[in-house]
């Protein structure tokens, strides 16, 4: 179970250490950067955003590299999942893949979050095992293949809130609000 702490009034300011939320997200626990590479008509990403919401969690897509970027300089980001596929431009420019720039920004930052990537399917290979194993290597906390079953998704959120945060809310102390 997580612990949360109690809810302030909306204009009631955070303690000082909390990051401003995006303009018209309300008072959030926990800022989530999904991205997403485009790759099926109803995301497991937006069901994810939809479920997380009403406990808090600020869910901020992106669906290219640049959108990324754009959130991960605005707003302190506690939790990450990026999608290797994600093209690095905003659609109808380069396909080039944007998935790993999105890492080298995160990995940049004071506080890195954990991070949560997703590919393609890979067909069992040494290949396969050697991209997952330099994922791994590189500060990835989980690797998936895609499609991913949405269970396992909230499962993986549920380990990082355990393991990075110690089943509290990000700039929670001992869950005192």
């Amino acid at each position: 179970m997580v612990r949360t702490r109690e809810s302030r009034p909306p204009d009631s300011p955070g303690p000082p250490d909390s990051p401003e939320p995006p303009e018209g997200s309300g008072r959030s626990r926990l800022n989530l950067l999904l991205s997403y590479g485009g790759w099926r008509q109803t995301p497991a990403e937006e069901q994810l955003a939809r479920l997380l919401e009403p406990m808090g969690i600020n869910s901020m897509t992106a669906d290219s590299g640049e959108e990324a970027a754009d959130i991960i300089r605005r707003v302190a980001v506690h939790i990450a999942v990026v999608d290797l596929g994600i093209p690095l431009h905003r659609r109808g420019s380069s396909a080039a893949p944007g998935g790993g720039r999105i890492l080298q920004l995160l990995r940049r930052l004071d506080q890195p979050p954990p991070t949560v990537l997703v590919r393609p399917p890979q067909p069992a290979s040494r290949e396969s095992v050697r991209q997952l194993s330099e994922a791994l290597r590189e500060g990835a906390f989980a690797v998936l293949d895609r499609p991913f079953p949405l269970e396992t998704m909230l499962e993986v959120m549920r380990r990082v809130l355990r393991r990075y945060y110690a089943d509290l809310w990000p700039g929670t102390a001992g869950g005192d609000p």
